[in-house]
């Protein structure tokens, strides 16, 4: 039986907070874009139809409208319960994959997420577990609890040491981390990602989790949604200050996504953090990356003022999302997924 503590049962009351200061000013990484300095080459004479393009993809044995997840926002509470409902309803009519946020507060308050499976039967559906939560005593029978509850495809386990160290109630006991990750490889029944939540995956950890077999990595770099600074936010004066430093520390996602293709040329890699349009995604499949992933930018077009869902500004989001993806193949004369990343595979 999985025992869950006090810090574990009022992670949930946390959440609503987080949605909330990641949708402010305050969460956004500092300084340039490091997406703008990335260039693809334009091809005048791309000898293509831009309606026959075709921007498909496969994932978790899955065909895809395009080679994007919905990144992991939020769970546990009941504003994450209508996000989460509404963001399923909408992966499954784009054809797209959706990753939830952490379950491990919906687990602790015995929050089922079931019922996400049936709103979303086609899509692959990724479950989600912290790494400090996996390495605790029975954290891998909580990933097994995670993973059928949801009915998961796959189990993320994210690493935030840089967002625990800036929480105020953080985990900063990082022992016994990776040799979870790997009993997580070797028993649960479906396949393991393990991302970063905006700090960046760098190569050496890259090449552990790759030795250990994991299948998936999500580089998950700076330039999106600062965890550190939405923490930060919540410290005392003095706390604020200690933090000062290192407000904007970690690697950006295009050297992330470029580090990880070097060090572990065959491993599976998604892009994500701080990717803002179709041509970013196209970037990141231009350094290497297989998928891209998204967070902020859907739960803004999402979740309205008025705490509404608008799903129909969502899935027209996304529809742009995949036509500026499929500008950005056409300008390289390219007329599909796999033709780009042929193509990117020269350059790099």
């Amino acid at each position: 039986m999985t025992r869950f503590s006090k810090s574990d049962k009022q992670a949930g009351s946390r959440k609503d907070a987080h949605l909330d200061l990641a949708k402010s000013e305050l969460a956004r990484t500092s300084g340039p874009q490091p997406f703008d300095a990335i260039h693809l080459p334009y091809h005048a004479l791309p000898e293509l139809a831009l309606e026959e393009v075709s921007t498909e993809s496969q994932f978790l044995g899955c065909t895809l409208s395009q080679p994007l997840i919905i990144g992991a926002m939020t769970g546990g509470t009941d504003r994450a319960d209508r996000i989460n409902a509404a963001l399923a309803e909408v992966a499954e009519s784009a054809g797209i994959a959706l990753a939830f946020g952490s379950q491990r507060a919906s687990l602790a308050n015995k929050r089922s997420q079931a019922e996400l499976r049936r709103l979303a039967k086609s899509v692959p559906l990724i479950g989600n577990l912290g790494g400090v939560q996996l390495a605790a005593h029975n954290g891998l029978n909580m990933a097994r609890r995670a993973v059928d509850d949801l009915g998961a495809d796959m189990l993320a386990v994210h690493l935030n040491p840089l967002q625990e160290i800036a929480q105020p109630e953080g985990e900063t006991d990082w022992r016994g981390v990776l040799a979870a990750i790997e009993q997580a490889v070797q028993k649960l029944p479906c396949p393991i990602l393990v991302k970063e939540v905006g700090a960046g995956l760098g190569p050496e950890a890259a090449r552990q989790l790759t030795d250990l077999g994991v299948d998936w990595l999500d580089v998950a770099g700076r330039g999106g949604t600062s965890w550190t600074r939405i923490e930060a936010s919540r410290q005392t004066p003095a706390g604020q200050a200690r933090l000062a430093p290192f407000l904007d520390f970690g690697v950006t996602t295009p050297d992330a996504i470029r580090a990880a293709r070097q060090a572990c040329p065959d491993s599976k890699i998604i892009g994500s953090g701080g990717v803002r349009h179709g041509l970013d995604m196209a970037r990141c499949l231009w350094l290497g990356a297989d998928m891209t992933a998204m967070a902020g930018p859907l739960l803004t077009q999402l979740e309205q003022a008025d705490a509404k869902m608008d799903q129909a500004a969502l899935a027209s989001f996304l529809e742009q999302l995949k036509e500026q993806l499929k500008i950005s193949l056409f300008l390289t004369g390219s007329d599909s997924i796999t033709d780009f990343q042929k193509k990117s595979s020269i350059y790099r």
